[in-house]
């Protein structure tokens, strides 16, 4: 009987890429988030002083506006960050915080400001109608691009990446192969092919799915490293070895991620025929 299963590990991981990519763009989100609670500070201190009282509106609305754009690119950095490496949503606070923080950042960033605008009785009447009205649309506005309505998830990726592992192996079009992990499905489901073609004897003429690495050290559930996986036990790379088997799948999924290089050579070793 022939395995169907999706060649994918069990839980989808971000790549060094990914990861890095996803700091860098909360790096610069944060520093948006930063600039645009500055401004509201710098806005705050403005009105204790007394800056508004009779006029100054341009200042108080540039103000107002300065915050919404750098909350609105710091929000639109933060759900891209959040795309390249999502949480998972078996954390749910994690999942809640990670994914939301843009609209809570952007309620700091606005409602004080706001808030003193909407009270002050010392103001302006016509500079607090129009600084107020502006303030709240843009607080709304902002907030609204901040919250995440169907954000990402390593469930989510997982799920998509095994389909996207079983169309690339079943020749059908690539509908599920998002940009997040399209790469990492083909990769598997290449090593996959490359051990079965590898791996034919007389007992299975057609291959088999079944390789070797080292193991995670101290129990743990994969490797700090990535590691390389093997045709069989007996290469001697893996002499001496605490060693673990299973399929491609529970390979990447302990970190084993590189399929030998030495493949006629550990061919030999394992007693398979070699691949021409």
């Amino acid at each position: 009987m022939s395995d169907n299963r999706p060649d994918v590990t069990k839980d989808w991981q971000a790549t060094q890429g990914q990861k890095s990519s996803a700091t860098r763009l909360r790096l610069f989100a944060v520093l948006c988030w930063i600039v645009a609670i500055g401004a509201e500070i710098a806005g705050i201190y403005l009105f204790y002083r007394h800056k508004f009282d009779h006029g100054n509106m341009p200042l108080l609305v540039g103000l107002l506006v300065g915050i919404a754009v750098f909350a609105i690119v710091g929000n639109l950095l933060w759900k891209a960050a959040n795309r390249h490496d999502p949480a998972r949503a078996s954390d749910t606070a994690r999942f809640f915080f990670q994914n939301q923080l843009g609209a809570i950042i952007t309620l700091i960033a606005f409602l004080p400001l706001v808030f003193l605008i909407l009270t002050d009785k010392n103001m302006d009447p016509q500079t607090k109608k129009v600084a107020g009205g502006v303030g709240a649309a843009l607080a709304v506005l902002a907030t609204l691009i901040g919250v995440s309505y169907q954000p990402p998830s390593v469930e989510q990726y997982t799920q998509d990446m095994n389909a996207c592992a079983t169309q690339i192996k079943t020749g059908q079009p690539t509908t599920a192969c998002s940009p997040e992990v399209a790469a990492q499905a083909q990769e598997i489901s290449t090593d996959s092919a490359a051990v079965t073609a590898a791996t034919k004897d007389a007992n299975h003429p057609a291959g088999q799915d079944v390789v070797y690495w080292i193991a995670p050290e101290n129990g743990a559930k994969k490797s700090a490293e990535p590691h390389v996986f093997h045709l069989c036990a007996a290469v001697s790379p893996l002499k001496d070895k605490t060693v673990n088997s299973g399929s491609v799948t529970e390979a990447y999924a302990q970190n084993a991620i590189r399929i030998t290089k030495q493949i006629e050579m550990e061919q030999k070793q394992c007693g398979f025929t070699v691949s021409q």
